[in-house]
């Protein structure tokens, strides 16, 4: 059995259970849906959810799987993808080296600690170099494509 035929058993089951599931739900209907929901009973709507986060795992298992294997087999690609998570982790420790923390009050009355506050800046200081970082190569590709014509 060659993996195309694998691939359309799969969807195939795992779509006749999708519709299965939604079944289920429009036949309960609206609400006694939220009547139970109400009560903490979320019995109808757990199977299409889990169904789909099977389906979430499924794909990107898949797609992890499949882009290492794309990548060990070519070795520029390796090359240019280790070199690209090499320059993203530069990018990611230069904003956590400029972040500070200090405890914060949240509006629940908790309090963010001051590491969970550097975490935070490190976040959004990492967005700005990375936005500056993305203009910067745009211009400099428009100005080279002007200045060569």
């Amino acid at each position: 059995m060659n993996i195309q035929k694998i691939t359309t058993y799969t969807v195939a089951a795992l779509g006749v259970l999708g519709a299965i599931f939604l079944v289920i739900i429009v036949g309960k209907g609206d609400d006694a849906i939220e009547m139970s929901a109400m009560q903490g009973d979320f019995s109808s709507i757990t199977p299409i959810i889990l169904l789909a986060q099977i389906i979430l795992a499924i794909t990107i298992l898949i797609t992890v799987v499949f882009s290492v294997k794309n990548l060990a087999s070519d070795k520029e690609k390796l090359k240019s993808s280790l070199m690209s998570i090499g320059a993203f982790l530069v990018v990611l420790i230069a904003a956590f080296i400029f972040s500070s923390g200090e405890e914060t009050p949240m509006q629940d009355g908790a309090v963010l600690s001051a590491n969970g506050a550097r975490l935070v800046e490190t976040g959004i200081k990492m967005f700005y170099f990375l936005t500056v970082i993305a203009i910067a190569a745009m211009s400099y590709g428009s100005v080279r494509k002007l200045i060569n014509k």
